[in-house]
């Protein structure tokens, strides 16, 4: 349970282990439920356009993301990384961005496998040239 003492939905987990095992799902959407009780999937994707990626992180809301960010790294070929994401945008409320925050930890370590964290709140610090950066830095 996070220290703000919303848990993680087992859905999420699931999820999950379907894109880091299947390699089916490129990216994984997660939202509070409407009561704000625990972590829930709000979407799933197929799409490898980190582009539908993006276009799916709203301006006004915190979320949080796991995508499975394939690059080519020079000289060593082809790569992938997990990245774990912390969408907190300005317009967001000061409410949502303070409990999105103290959420994040128990999200984050019910995941096993995750290679870089990325927290944004605009686009430009979530870009592929930002996460290519980190990928890159982490071998």
């Amino acid at each position: 349970m996070a220290s703000s003492g919303i848990g993680v939905h087992p859905g999420c987990l699931q999820d999950y282990q379907t894109l880091k095992l299947g390699k089916k799902l490129k990216y994984i959407i997660f939202k509070f439920s409407p009561d704000f009780k625990e972590i829930v999937t709000e979407k799933t994707s197929e799409s490898d356009k980190y582009e539908d990626f993006l276009a799916d992180l709203p301006e006004d809301q915190c979320r949080f993301a796991v995508y499975d960010f394939h690059f080519q790294k020079e000289g060593a070929g082809q790569r992938n990384k997990v990245c774990f994401f912390l969408w907190n945008p300005d317009a967001a409320t000061i409410k949502s961005r303070m409990l999105t925050a103290s959420s994040k930890e128990a999200l984050r370590k019910s995941f096993d496998g995750i290679h870089i964290d990325v927290q944004g709140s605009d686009l430009s610090e979530v870009s592929y040239e930002n996460v290519l950066e980190k990928a890159s830095r982490s071998f």
